[in-house]
């Protein structure tokens, strides 16, 4: 087993569903983790389950759809570790369920603010510290969704995560600092509903696949954790 010993990671959207797996995942690798939720109550399950791994843990709250939110989570991470090495841009939202002509600029713009906009806030806050490092792993999320106008700012959203992530990729090439794009499947969460097609847990190992690549692995790459079901944990 690959192990991540002396890393730090931090996964948003980690008090539970997908990125609670993610951090689990880690854990086991040996990876320092910081936890991520919009309220630190939120956070106390997946705080408690990491306490088998014996790992280093921290917590950072912070909405991610306000400046104030995201500003919270940066100064949070500065006070955990003097440096991040990995970070999964997991946190997202979707709009409500209406005819494709009935959604609002205002949904469009809520959505695009936690699912794109605050990810490239946390990407410009952390890579280029990755790379005056010559390490980092940035994974941001994307998602398979399509031909479901009823839910355009989401998908819209996934659509421009990975245009953003080859833009970001292609600016750090030679750094060290992989930056690739996850497809978790289409699973049973909160936000994936009760007929998703996987179970939660089988996100991983697939998961943690982009934040175990070798140095100097290609970056700017689509990965799907369905693919790698069959891996060893």
């Amino acid at each position: 087993m690959k192990l991540l010993e002396n890393k730090w990671a931090l996964v948003t959207g980690s008090s539970r569903g997908i990125g609670r797996q993610i951090v689990f995942g880690l854990a086991e690798r040996k990876c320092n983790v910081i936890v991520h939720g919009r309220e630190g109550s939120h956070l106390d399950e997946t705080l408690a389950g990491l306490k088998r791994f014996g790992v280093r843990t921290a917590a950072v709250c912070g909405d991610l759809a306000t400046p104030a939110g995201i500003d919270s989570v940066i100064r949070g991470v500065a006070e955990a570790t003097d440096r991040l090495d990995i970070l999964y841009n997991n946190a997202a939202i979707q709009n409500a369920w209406k005819p494709i002509w009935e959604i609002t600029p205002e949904e469009w713009l809520a959505t695009f603010q936690v699912n794109l906009f605050a990810m490239i806030a946390l990407c410009n806050a952390f890579a280029p510290g990755m790379k005056e490092r010559s390490y980092g792993r940035i994974v941001n999320l994307t998602s398979g969704i399509r031909d479901v106008p009823n839910l355009a700012p989401y998908s819209v959203s996934k659509a421009a995560v990975d245009k953003y992530s080859c833009d970001l990729a292609a600016e750090l090439r030679g750094s060290n600092v992989l930056v690739n794009f996850l497809d978790p499947g289409w699973l049973r969460t909160d936000l994936g509903g009760p007929n998703g097609e996987h179970e939660v847990e089988t996100v991983l190992p697939g998961a943690l696949v982009p934040a175990l690549l070798d140095d100097n692995s290609p970056s700017g790459r689509l990965y799907s954790a369905q693919d790698y079901r069959d891996l060893e944990r």
